[in-house]
């Protein structure tokens, strides 16, 4: 097999890498219970941890090996800051960099068999490198005919084909994972909920029809605000596996993370990134969930580019209406109303006593609970995330709706840029202008 042409496929092939990741894991584990008492508790610990990261580098490398819908998975929990410690995350987000680009005879080949002739016809130009890699497939810039810029996206051949035992080592993963969550974190993670909306979200980013429409529904909503920028998807140019769309130039977002940036542009960025989320969460019930930097870029005028449309969280109107409740009784600090709303969101039982999930909820909100400039810096997310889940697990706040998975995973996203932008500014005002221009 050519390298870095192809994804591991075949069902013998890929099951013996399946059964040799699950035997090298149960056996870690097995040897981890042997060593247990002629330990430490200090070493037992240590020990546990170990044995956990040891896994998950496992289980990552691979995912290397099997590339494709396997990598996307995993990528998708690797921003779990309020399950995993920094370790484990660590060696997840290895997966988020690094991926090589497959060959242009490969590349030139699917678009062949999905547009009905290889680029060189179809476009005036076409760059043979891409300029991004990922998971489940690379973009490459291109001209088209009439002389517009685009991107063109296209789905690594053989992903597709591979998905249903990628899906049994992501069960293999978040048993780990969820070992890991209950050993270090002491939190218990409803692996049954996340397994079922990576499932749902990982098919929707294989359907770039779906991620077209995503696309347009998102400049449809987003068209009257002229500093945000969503690309335009070319239809005739465009398949299940291939999507072509306007390009859209910026810096990446990364680019202007750091002190040595101008303060007056990430101070505008930390605004509009923030209220780029919460009108999705609260006014719109869809939700871009991949909320990392790669996602995003900046340019000059100042303008806030939005790319990559696969993952759409949509919310159900009863869920957008009780996240609505929420931000308003974090701002009026009607505590009686907030747990009223984390009822009807699935976090709470009716018969549940709301006041530690109410005081889960101020700890993470802390930021939008405050009228007076917070620096992100000094919000300790790792001991928050701590004092969170022994909160959880004294009082057994073990619920996790399906509709949450992504929402979380995109706030932690979002305080993750947050930080990287190392703002000093009143988050509770941003916060609230977004609240208060939604009728309901």
């Amino acid at each position: 097999m050519a390298k870095h042409t192809s994804i591991t496929s075949g069902r013998a092939r890929r099951a013996i890498k399946m059964g040799e990741l699950a035997s090298q894991v149960g056996s870690s584990y097995l040897w981890n219970q042997l060593r247990r008492p002629f330990l430490s508790a200090p070493a037992r610990d240590r020990e546990l941890l170990e044995t956990h990261i040891r896994n998950a580098q496992r289980i990552v490398e691979g995912s290397q090996q099997l590339r494709g819908a396997f990598m996307k998975l995993i990528q998708m929990l690797s921003i779990r800051k309020d399950l995993l410690p920094g370790e484990a995350l660590d060696v997840l987000r290895a997966t988020q960099s690094n991926v090589p680009p497959m060959s242009y005879a490969t590349i030139s080949e699917q678009i062949r068999k999905e547009i009905g002739k290889r680029p060189e016809v179809v476009f005036r130009s076409f760059d043979q490198t891409a300029f991004a890699a990922a998971s489940l497939g690379q973009v490459h810039r291109a001209v088209t005919r009439d002389g517009v810029d685009v991107a063109v996206k296209i789905q690594y051949p053989g992903v597709e084909d591979t998905v249903e035992q990628d899906l049994q080592n992501l069960k293999l993963l978040l048993r780990t994972l969820q070992a890991l969550g209950h050993d270090v974190m002491r939190q218990q993670i409803d692996t049954a909920a996340v397994y079922k909306e990576l499932e749902q979200r990982l098919r929707e980013e294989l359907d770039y029809v779906n991620e077209a429409r995503n696309m347009t529904e998102f400049g449809r909503r987003l068209g009257a605000d002229a500093e945000i920028m969503i690309p335009h998807f070319i239809k005739e140019l465009s398949s299940r596996r291939v999507l072509t769309m306007t390009y859209v130039d910026g810096y990446p977002l990364a680019d202007v993370m750091g002190p040595e940036v101008d303060l007056e542009l990430r101070e505008w960025v930390a605004a509009k990134i923030h209220e780029f989320a919460w009108r999705q969460i609260l006014e719109f019930g869809m939700l871009h969930t991949d909320f990392h930097p790669g996602n995003y870029l900046v340019s000059h005028h100042p303008r806030l580019g939005v790319l990559d449309f696969g993952s759409i969280r949509r919310f159900p109107e009863p869920v957008r209406k009780a996240n609505l409740q929420v931000a308003r009784a974090i701002l009026s600090g009607d505590d009686k109303s907030l747990a009223g709303a984390m009822v009807r969101l699935g976090y709470l039982d009716r018969t549940q006593d709301a006041a530690p999930m109410v005081r889960i909820i101020h700890i993470l909100f802390e930021p939008m609970r405050v009228d007076h400039a917070v620096d992100p810096i000094d919000y300790d997310t790792v001991g928050k995330a701590a004092k969170v889940g022994e909160l959880a697990l004294q009082n057994q706040l073990y619920k996790s709706p399906a509709h949450s998975v992504f929402l979380i995973r995109a706030l932690v996203g979002l305080e993750g840029i947050t930080r990287g932008l190392a703002v000093k500014t009143n988050y509770r005002r941003i916060f609230a202008d977004c609240v208060e221009r939604i009728a309901g």
